[in-house]
């Protein structure tokens, strides 16, 4: 009996000890961080995003866990406890990591304009909120951050905006990377079109749509694209156009619609 009990015993000591040591090893896992995100972010970017910065929307169908897990730890990460800059960073990534999710949850499609709602009315779990797209970009990056440079780093999914980046954003590098990404695309002869035969420069619809952020900075139009544009300025008297956005998807499979519906 004695020896029964003892079995007995230990039966529960060692089931005890595993239940703890499996709680000790969860609660071991390391928490999330900026840059666990960021990490995280930027190896689903490499994987997933060529260097056009189109996305490979059928190579996701087949393997989308990198994605699921990055969603559900931009959903789950605690934003207020991080830095003024991580936080800068870790919006501008979610952004553009929902946008994917969204887009693939409803694919095959040609645009995002194919799916109601999807920047004003479709609400995405991220920082421990929901929020829309459009929430997103005005009331935690614009009304915060009143940075211009910011609409050449969100990527809504489409083939007018500027190029998906295949390096996360990162807090202590964020100027840099913003500078860069801003250079990238005003120097791009198919984002800003400069015809000297005519005198004219087409810039795109966001310089109309967001022209208050841009004059809020000191500078808008051509004055603000020449600030990136050292060696190639174009002339400030130079009639100003605006060509029409291309809403087609920002997909591998269909590389001809790169062209810009303007062409």
């Amino acid at each position: 009996m004695k020896s029964t009990c003892s079995i007995f015993g230990m039966f529960w000591a060692v089931l005890l000890i595993l239940v703890l040591g499996g709680k000790a090893v969860a609660g071991g896992n390391e928490p999330l961080t900026a840059v666990s995100i960021t990490v995280q972010t930027t190896a689903f970017l490499q994987k997933f995003v060529n260097k056009e910065g189109k996305v490979s929307y059928e190579a996701l169908q087949h393997s989308p866990e990198m994605l699921d897990a990055l969603l559900s730890n931009i959903a789950d990460f605690d934003v207020t406890k991080a830095e003024a800059a991580d936080q800068y960073a870790f919006y501008l990534n979610a952004y553009n990591i929902l946008v994917i999710g969204e887009v693939l949850k409803n694919y095959p499609l040609t645009s995002v304009q194919d799916m109601p709602g999807f920047f004003n009315r479709v609400r995405m779990r991220v920082g421990r909120e929901m929020l829309t797209l459009d929430q997103i970009e005005t009331d935690k990056l614009r009304k915060i951050y009143d940075d211009p440079r910011l609409h050449f780093a969100l990527v809504c999914g489409t083939n007018s905006c500027p190029r998906l980046s295949r390096t996360a954003y990162v807090g202590k590098d964020l100027f840099a990377q913003l500078n860069n990404q801003a250079r990238f695309a005003l120097l791009d002869p198919s984002y800003v079109q400069v015809d000297d035969a005519k005198k004219v420069v087409r810039l795109p619809e966001i310089f109309q749509w967001y022209e208050s952020d841009f004059r809020a900075s000191g500078n808008s139009g051509v004055m603000y694209v020449n600030q990136f544009r050292k060696n190639s300025r174009i002339p400030t008297w130079y009639t100003v156009e605006y060509y029409p956005y291309n809403w087609s998807l920002n997909d591998q499979k269909h590389p001809d619609s790169a062209t810009m519906a303007s062409k």
